[in-house]
């Protein structure tokens, strides 16, 4: 996996190629002929799809049935289930430490740091439990589909990366001052770097272009807050 000038992974391949077959399939759906005189319409009066050919071959003149057929199926697969469903606990553990900040915090900059991290996970989460609701996961071993927010594929979310433990939960909540946040920046910036492995199986292995979307915002937001975090501790 290459690397981008600043030494992190780049996170490059499979999310490119996707994003290059969305837009393809994007552009076989709404991309139509744009002649006068109805040229943009199918012998029996159908309206009809432009596709572009590849480079040094003509388009292509389809039907929408056609056009149909030759959009890549994006739905979602397990990895994408399990990575929205793991996130959303990950992101409440994240939700849980940051509330501690404002009374337990000895300086502003990690007080602003937590409300920061608020701030972007609450509606992260509020996306993502959106999408379960509209793509709800295989139960296991039923056929059927387990409610929005369930857990179907029975995780274990204390083994999740970077998820800290009850016992540093205890700790956290129970220091003040400077003690509080030198172990705040210490977990938080190991849950971050946890949220990034997860979103990479996600870019890696998953197939729907808005569980891609969400991956990369939470790569792009946290990659930012491990930077700041590391110059403050």
């Amino acid at each position: 996996m290459a690397k981008d000038p600043r030494g992190r992974k780049a996170l490059t391949g499979r999310p490119l190629r996707l994003a290059a077959a969305t837009a393809t399939a994007c552009l076989l759906l709404t991309l139509t002929a744009c002649q006068d005189d109805g040229a943009d319409r199918a012998d029996d009066g159908r309206a009809s799809i432009v596709a572009p050919g590849r480079p040094g071959e003509k388009s292509r003149t389809l039907t929408p049935e056609q056009a149909a057929k030759a959009k890549p199926d994006d739905s979602p697969n397990a990895a994408d289930h399990s990575y929205v469903q793991r996130m959303i606990e990950h992101h409440r553990q994240a939700l849980t430490m940051s509330a501690l900040a404002p009374e337990r915090a000895a300086t502003d900059p990690v007080k602003r740091l937590a409300e920061r991290i608020s701030a972007a996970q609450k509606p992260e989460i509020g996306a993502m439990q959106k999408w379960l609701a509209l793509h709800p996961a295989p139960t296991a071993g039923s056929g059927t589909t387990a409610p929005a927010g369930a857990h179907g594929h029975g995780h274990d979310h204390g083994s999740m990366p970077g998820m800290a433990t009850e016992q540093q939960l205890k700790e956290l909540s129970d220091a003040r001052g400077a003690d509080f946040d030198r172990l705040f920046l210490k977990l938080m910036t190991a849950h971050h770097e946890g949220a990034l492995t997860m979103a990479g199986e996600a870019l890696a292995a998953g197939n729907n272009p808005a569980v891609e979307e969400m991956a990369n915002e939470v790569v792009a937001t946290q990659s930012a807050e491990i930077h700041r975090m590391r110059t403050m501790g």
